[in-house]
């Protein structure tokens, strides 16, 4: 089972990609809770150059409460975790976690109703992105 799918942006800087991904989770109901520059952090820790990489955790709330209520330790797979990253030719590639394979690991049948409805919205950010 893939864990992930993604789509490569050809003509947008990774800035606007950012911002467009930012823009399509938001009309899916995802707010983005954190923003982490690997490219940044990585610099800074261990004094690595690395390439443009950003992961977005993104959480729809309606959906995290659903899951919470139904497996109290789902956090531990939440966020839902976009990486935006540049690739050496210059694209943009943006991918996102797939719901059913991370929350598959719990072993409860009632977080798979949730799950489907979370990559199907997932599946449109990246179906919408160009």
């Amino acid at each position: 089972m893939n864990y992930y799918f993604n789509k490569t942006l050809k003509g947008k800087s990774f800035d606007e990609a950012v911002e467009q991904v930012t823009a399509e989770l938001k009309k899916e109901g995802f707010g983005v809770l954190t923003e982490i520059d690997v490219k940044e952090t990585l610099k800074k820790k261990i004094d690595i150059d690395f390439k443009k990489y950003k992961i977005l955790g993104a959480c729809n709330p309606h959906f995290a409460h659903k899951a919470l209520q139904s497996e109290d330790k789902i956090g531990v797979f939440l966020p839902c975790n976009v990486v935006v990253e540049e690739n050496e030719n210059g694209d943009v590639e943006v991918s996102a976690v797939d719901p059913i394979a991370s929350m598959a690991a719990a072993k409860n049948d009632a977080l798979e109703g949730i799950a489907k409805e979370v990559q199907q919205k997932l599946k449109q950010v990246i179906d919408n992105l160009n």
